[in-house]
C-alpha cells in the first residue's frame, strides 16, 4: 500500500468513487506562473505551477484520477497518460497532507 507524505493511505488506494474537493477555507489566486493557495485555517501558503493550477480547477468536475487525467491529457498530448495519473495522484496526496483538499 502506498502512503502519502502525511502517512495516510495514498489517494490511489482509496475507492475510485470521488476525488477530494477543495477545502472551503482555501483561497485560490491565479498568478502568471500558476496559482497560490492560502489555507485560512492552517495559515499557510502553497504554490502551484501551471499544471497544478489546472488540476485544482478541474477537481470539482471530475470523480476519478483517470477522468481528470484524461481531460488534462488534452492540454498535454505529449505526456503519457500513466505519467499524468501518477503526477495527479502525487499532487493530490500533497494537497491532502497539507489540508488543502478533503473528501466530501
Amino acid at each position: 500500500m502506498r502512503h502519502s507524505p502525511s502517512g495516510l493511505p495514498s489517494i490511489e488506494t482509496r475507492p475510485a468513487r470521488r476525488l477530494p474537493v477543495p477545502d472551503p477555507a482555501v483561497v485560490f489566486c491565479e498568478v502568471e506562473e500558476g496559482a497560490v493557495l492560502l489555507s485560512t485555517s492552517e495559515e499557510a501558503y502553497y504554490g502551484l505551477n501551471e499544471v497544478g493550477a489546472r488540476v485544482w480547477s478541474l477537481l470539482p468536475s471530475h470523480e476519478t484520477v483517470a477522468s481528470l487525467s484524461s481531460e488534462l491529457s488534452l492540454s498535454y498530448p505529449d505526456v503519457d497518460i500513466v505519467q499524468l495519473e501518477a503526477d495527479v495522484t502525487a499532487l493530490l496526496d500533497d494537497l491532502l497532507a497539507s489540508h488543502l483538499v478533503a473528501y466530501p
